[in-house]
């Protein structure tokens, strides 16, 4: 699904007068989102699930093209975690 077709979903069900207020609330809702995970906080939805940011570890890799060896550098990554919800209705 593309962002296009959700705002489509978005103005079918939630009664916003325009597509446009529609991609906005999208706007709105992803850029809330991605400051509280900038910040270091987490995020909980009741029955949709959990995004929170871990730390990983720097490691050993390979290069699959050459065999090397390399470093990888520790880097923040974010974890979703979905809800009972969530996951009861994907089954």
């Amino acid at each position: 699904m593309t962002k296009a077709e959700l705002v489509d979903k978005i103005y079918a069900k939630s009664g916003l007068p325009t597509k446009a207020k529609s991609e906005a609330a999208l706007d709105a809702t992803i850029e809330a989102i991605t400051e509280c995970l900038t910040s270091g906080d987490s995020i909980t939805l009741t029955g949709f699930g959990s995004f929170k940011v871990t730390k990983r570890a720097a490691r050993k890799g390979r290069n699959p093209r050459t065999g090397k060896e390399i470093d990888i550098a520790p880097c923040s990554v974010v974890k979703f975690t979905p809800g009972k919800t969530l996951k009861e209705a994907v089954k």
